[in-house]
């Protein structure tokens, strides 16, 4: 049976929001979606980018994935499923994006699983070896600073900013960097404090993106 939560809750958006912006739909079904912002996020249910962002239908492109991860450009690896990649052509090739943003959060349980070196939740092959990108990140930031949050937060601030970087590895992306019609950006999601932080990226460091 369809669980019961999800009628529930396709009633409430058919019944209120579909309602308020039907005309909205209506031309988005017409003349398809032109977002201008591609978001890569984590799957993680807590970090919901049209909610922190307030985003309505047809203003993003979101993809998400365990840790949002955004692998180097490799064509090449026949054995391999790029579904991150082919969404991140799609949506700079395809819908001609002007801004990718990578949403790092807090309490990110993929990167607390590589940082504390314990079994995931599952124990198939997809998430050890899809995690293991982590561990050049890792290595990078070196030794320990004695602090287990500092530390934590620290490897997740780099693995935001490490797919930023990637991003750069495909070519069609640098092109377009360099050109000024794209621009990329880090940002990381307080999930207990609602504060997001963004990369400044003059100084690399993630500060506040709106003052209180």
């Amino acid at each position: 049976m369809f669980p019961q939560r999800l009628t529930e809750g396709y009633q409430q958006f058919l019944d209120g929001r579909f309602q308020t912006e039907s005309n909205r739909y209506h031309q988005l079904a017409e003349k398809g979606q032109r977002p201008e912002i591609m978001l890569i996020g984590c799957c993680d249910s807590r970090v919901s980018p049209e909610a922190i962002f307030d985003a309505g239908p047809g203003e993003m492109f979101v993809v998400r994935n365990v840790a949002n991860l955004v692998p180097p450009f490799d064509p090449d690896t026949e054995s391999s499923y790029h579904g991150t990649s082919a969404a991140i052509e799609f949506g700079v090739n395809g819908l001609n994006v002007k801004h990718i943003v990578i949403l790092g959060h807090a309490s990110c349980g993929g990167v607390k699983a590589f940082h504390d070196q314990t079994a995931p939740l599952s124990q198939g092959e997809f998430i050890r070896k899809w995690m293991s990108q982590i561990e050049p990140v890792a290595q990078r930031l070196g030794p320990s600073t004695g602090d287990y949050a500092q530390d934590l937060k620290r490897l997740e601030l780099a693995v935001a900013e490490e797919s930023m970087n990637n991003l750069l590895t495909f070519p069609f992306i640098r092109r377009r960097v360099e050109s000024g019609e794209l621009m990329l950006h880090a940002a990381y999601f307080g999930v207990a404090t609602g504060v997001l932080f963004v990369r400044n990226p003059h100084t690399g460091k993630f500060e506040p993106c709106v003052n209180e």
